[in-house]
C-alpha cells in the first residue's frame, strides 16, 4: 500500500477497513496494514509517554468480530518483538478497554479495542486509549504517517511478556458497585433492581455480559433478553440502535415478555439507546433529553454539549428543567472536546451527547460509555421506583416531532469538500431569499433554518458527512406532510448539481 492508501484508513479518531472477503472492494486490513499500524502506534506513544519507552504496558481487546482474533494476534507480535508487554483481555467493549489504562490491577499505558463498530462483518478496525482518554485524529494521522520502518525500543532484546486478564469481569464489578452507590444511602441494598423486569438486545456484540454480570446480580428479571453471545456473523441484526430492524426486534421482545425497560448496545458498546414498556424507543434526540435530565439532576443549570442536527424539542425540553444546551459540531469526539474546553474555562458542562447516541459524562472520564449510561439510568429508575415511578417520567412533557427524515447526497468527486461547502452555500443564499425560512445564525456547521407558513413547523439542515463523500440534509417539523412539501422546493434546488446523487 502507499501512503495514500494508509491514510484512507483514517476514520476520525480510530481507523477502519476491509478485513476480510466478501465485499465489491478489496481487503486492505491485512496482517501487512495492522503491523504498520502497530510500529506507527509505537513510534506515537515514544513521543507521547517518552517516559515509559523502557516498558510499555498495552492492553488489548476486540468485539467478537471473526477478524479480531487475527488482528490481536499481529498486533501482539509486533508489540512484544519490540520489549512491549501486552495484556489480553479478550472480547471486551470499548469502554472498557479505556479503564484498563484506570484500574490499579492493570496500569496498562495504553488500549487497544479491535471493532469497527456497527459496520458490517467484513470490516473491523481499531480504537486507541492512553489514560488520557482516547486518541483524535491527529494522533491517527501521524500514526498512518509514521509506520514505516524499525523501532528501536527493545534494546536488550527481550521480548515482551504476554499475560490474560479478566477485563469484563471487573469492569461489570465496577460498573455494579456505581449503581448500588448512586442511591440514597438509606435506601442503597445489593439487589436495587430486583423490581424491574429488564430485556437486553446485544446483537451478537461485546455487551451479552450486561445481562448475566450486572443486571441479573443486581436483581432483575431478565428474560427475553437476546443475541447475547458474540458472534462476528451477526446472524440476527446488526447491533446498532439506529437500525430499524434492530429496534423492531428490541420492541417486539419488550411487549412480548412485559418488560418495564428495553435495552440495545452496539457492537463495542460506546452506544446504547433504552426503550420503555410501551415500546417507545428513547434514542437520538429523546435520549439526548433523558440523560440530560439526569445529568442536571447533579449539576443545577448545567450546559449539554451536543451536536448541530439536534431537534429544537429537545433543547426546549432541557432550557425548562433550568440547563442548557450548546448544538456544536457533528463527531462525537467533537462534542466531547468542546464539552472538556468549557469545563477547563469555568462553565459547568456535566455531559457531551451527540444524535448518534454516544454519550460521555464528566464525572467518567468524558469516556463515550454506553454501559455507563445504561447505568445513569438504571440508578434513576431505582430512585424513581422509591415513589413508585419510572425513569420515563423525567422525559413527562418532552414533545416530539411528527416528522423527521434524512438524505444523503453522495458528491462524485475526488476534491468533494470544496464542491460540498460550495452547495451549502448556496443552499443559504436560496434560503435567506425565501419568506418562509428563518436562517440559525449560530449554527455551527453547514446551514440551518426554521421553516414556517406552508412548509409547517420545523427546521432543516444540510451539512457534510464528517467522513464520507456526501451532504446530509436532514429535516423535522411539527406538521404532518410538511416535510414532503418542503422537498418539493428543496429537491430541485439539488438537481442543478450533476457531481451529487
Amino acid at each position: 500500500m502507499n501512503k495514500k492508501d494508509f491514510m484512507n484508513l483514517a476514520n476520525g479518531s480510530d481507523i477502519r477497513g476491509i478485513a476480510m472477503e466478501g465485499l465489491d472492494y478489496p481487503v486492505n486490513l491485512n496482517d501487512e496494514t495492522i503491523s504498520f499500524v502497530a510500529t506507527g502506534f509505537l513510534k506515537w506513544l515514544n513521543e507521547n509517554i517518552p517516559s515509559k519507552q523502557d516498558q510499555y504496558t498495552i492492553a488489548i481487546g476486540f468485539d467478537g468480530r471473526l477478524t479480531g482474533e487475527e488482528i490481536k494476534g499481529v498486533l501482539t507480535d509486533v508489540f512484544t518483538k519490540a520489549g512491549v508487554n501486552v495484556i489480553d483481555v479478550g472480547i471486551a467493549t470499548t469502554p472498557s478497554l479505556f479503564m484498563a489504562t484506570q484500574y490499579k490491577d492493570y496500569q496498562a499505558d495504553a488500549g487497544i479495542e479491535i471493532t469497527a463498530s456497527h459496520l458490517p462483518k467484513e470490516y473491523n478496525g481499531l480504537k486507541f486509549f492512553t489514560s488520557e482518554g482516547g486518541l483524535d485524529s491527529e494522533a491517527i494521522k501521524f500514526i498512518l504517517e509514521n509506520g514505516y520502518g524499525e523501532t528501536n525500543y527493545n534494546l536488550q532484546n527481550e521480548a515482551g511478556i504476554v499475560s490474560k486478564k479478566d477485563l469484563i469481569r471487573d469492569y461489570s464489578a465496577d460498573l455494579r458497585d456505581k449503581i448500588i452507590n448512586g442511591l440514597p444511602e438509606d435506601k442503597r441494598t445489593a439487589t436495587p433492581l430486583a423490581n424491574r423486569h429488564i430485556v437486553v438486545d446485544a446483537g451478537n456484540g461485546s455487551a451479552g455480559f450486561f445481562v448475566e454480570k450486572i443486571l441479573e446480580k443486581l436483581g432483575a428479571e431478565t428474560v427475553g433478553s437476546q443475541f447475547l453471545d458474540p458472534d462476528g456473523h451477526f446472524p440476527n441484526h446488526i447491533p446498532n440502535p439506529d437500525d430499524k430492524e434492530a429496534m423492531a426486534s428490541l420492541e417486539k421482545s419488550v411487549l412480548e415478555n412485559k418488560a418495564d425497560m428495553g435495552i440495545i448496545f452496539d457492537t463495542d458498546a460506546d452506544r446504547a439507546a433504552v426503550m420503555d414498556r410501551n415500546g417507545r424507543s428513547i434514542n437520538r434526540n429523546n435520549l439526548i433529553a433523558l440523560a440530560g435530565a439526569i445529568a442536571l439532576e447533579d449539576a443545577p443549570g448545567g450546559l449539554i454539549v451536543t451536536n448541530s442536527p439536534v431537534s429544537k424539542h429537545a433543547i426546549d425540553f432541557i432550557e425548562s428543567k433550568g440547563g442548557q444546551v450548546e448544538p456544536y459540531i457533528s463527531g462525537y469526539k467533537n462534542v466531547i472536546d468542546r464539552s472538556i474546553a468549557l469545563n477547563k474555562e469555568g462553565a459547568n458542562s456535566p455531559l457531551a451527547i451527540e444524535t448518534s447516541g454516544h454519550a460521555a459524562f464528566r464525572e467518567n472520564y468524558f469516556l463515550d460509555d454506553g454501559s455507563y449510561l445504561i447505568a445513569k439510568i438504571l440508578i434513576a429508575d431505582a430512585i424513581a421506583q422509591l415513589a413508585d415511578g419510572s425513569v420515563f417520567d423525567l422525559i413527562d412533557g418532552l414533545k416530539e416531532p411528527i416528522e423527521t427524515e434524512e438524505i444523503r447526497f453522495v458528491i462524485d468527486l475526488e476534491d468533494y469538500s470544496d464542491y460540498g461547502q460550495m452547495i451549502i452555500h448556496d443552499l443559504e443564499t436560496f434560503g435567506r431569499e425565501h419568506p418562509e425560512f428563518t436562517f440559525v445564525a449560530d449554527n455551527k456547521e453547514g446551514v440551518r433554518f426554521d421553516v414556517s407558513g406552508k412548509f409547517g413547523d420545523g427546521w432543516f439542515l444540510l451539512r457534510m458527512s464528517l467522513h464520507e463523500p456526501k451532504l446530509v440534509l436532514q429535516m423535522e417539523n411539527d406538521v404532518e406532510g410538511a416535510i414532503e412539501e418542503l422537498k418539493r422546493i428543496l429537491l430541485p434546488f439539488f438537481e442543478k448539481y450533476k457531481d451529487i446523487n
